[in-house]
């Protein structure tokens, strides 16, 4: 692992500190909430220490969080060694990779598309689906079409490394609908909620989504109140994990709501993930987790089980932090 990759939270809420490599296994975060001052930014999993570095140069000059969630996110979505996300994602059964994304500002204009193929930052589509159509949700070929006649790069997919994957999974796996482990790169998200200095927030959500899954499947990512959910009013909230289980609840949304009706970010959390125990009979592998922020700087993280984190910036540095979470459920 990287050295940034060990900074963790201290106990003192908005205080940073790096700790050495020897010392990591003996911290446990104690920050999966807390409150920032200024701007901040907070994205999914590991590989959004390197988004939040993107966000972060936008947020530090000022620049909107709109701006900053969108540039943020198109870092996970170049990187070719993610398999989740972006480029360097795998592809479904069929072998093909297909793409989710949306973005949305605090006052509620927002931008998504789904079952996206051959074009390099779906991100930059979500946004321009939101600036330039008077629609919210593009899908397949008409997203891409409209891609192109906007001027969007391309970009070959899967890469050579994932096709062999590809096939070497094709002729080994029998289960098509095994459950994924969503603790590992075969199925995860980058989602990312951010203020900037103006107070205003915005959101993003990208992924290639299930590795492996069926051809047209579309999970949480995408879509508005699911994967994703900002009000100025209240607060922002992404989701990770399953996508359906995250879907029937309507995640993000909910979360938000719980804020405007008087939780704390991380209480706020923890009932959607409540929730979500709550509607499902089998909750083997079912990881969900949540990320949220709201209007006064407070946030807040909680999965269902171990293993989630996020990843956070603001004036006092960065950390990477584990989502609390809490098995007597």
């Amino acid at each position: 692992m990287k050295r940034r990759q060990f900074i963790r939270f201290g106990a003192a809420v908005g205080a940073l500190s790096v700790v050495k490599p020897s010392q990591a296994t003996n911290i446990v975060a104690q920050s999966y909430q807390g409150k920032a001052k200024g701007p901040i930014v907070l994205s999914t999993w590991n590989h959004g220490l390197a988004a939040n570095e993107g966000a972060w140069a936008v947020l530090q000059k000022g620049g909107s969080a709109l701006d900053a969630v969108e540039k943020g996110v198109m870092v996970t979505e170049a990187d070719l060694t993610n398999r989740s996300v972006g480029v360097g994602g795998r592809p479904d059964r069929d072998g093909h990779v297909t793409l989710d994304a949306c973005i949305m500002s605090g006052d509620s204009r927002c931008g998504s598309v789904a079952f996206l193929e051959g074009i390099a930052h779906p991100i930059n589509v979500a946004r321009a689906v939101m600036e330039r159509t008077q629609h919210v949700m593009l899908v397949g070929a008409g997203a891409r079409k409209f891609a192109l006649e906007q001027g969007f790069a391309t970009a070959k997919m899967p890469i050579d490394e994932v096709k062999k994957d590809y096939e070497k999974w094709r002729k080994e796996n029998k289960d098509l609908f095994k459950k994924p482990d969503i603790n590992h790169e075969n199925h995860d998200t980058i989602g990312m909620i951010a203020m900037d200095a103006q107070g205003q927030l915005a959101g993003a959500c990208t992924t290639s989504g299930w590795a492996y899954k069926m051809h047209g499947r579309v999970g949480d990512s995408p879509i508005i109140g699911a994967g994703l959910f900002v009000d100025d009013e209240v607060g922002a909230a992404t989701a990770t994990g399953l996508g359906e289980a995250i879907v029937r609840v309507a995640g993000s949304h909910t979360v938000v709501e719980l804020m405007r009706q008087g939780y704390t970010p991380f209480d706020a959390c923890k009932e959607a993930c409540m929730r979500i125990v709550r509607k499902h009979k089998d909750l083997t592998g079912l990881q969900c987790g949540f990320i949220a922020l709201d209007k006064e700087g407070n946030y807040g993280a909680y999965s269902i089980y171990a293993g989630f984190n996020f990843a956070l910036r603001n004036n006092d540095g960065e950390a990477l932090v584990d989502a609390k979470f809490d098995r007597n459920w």
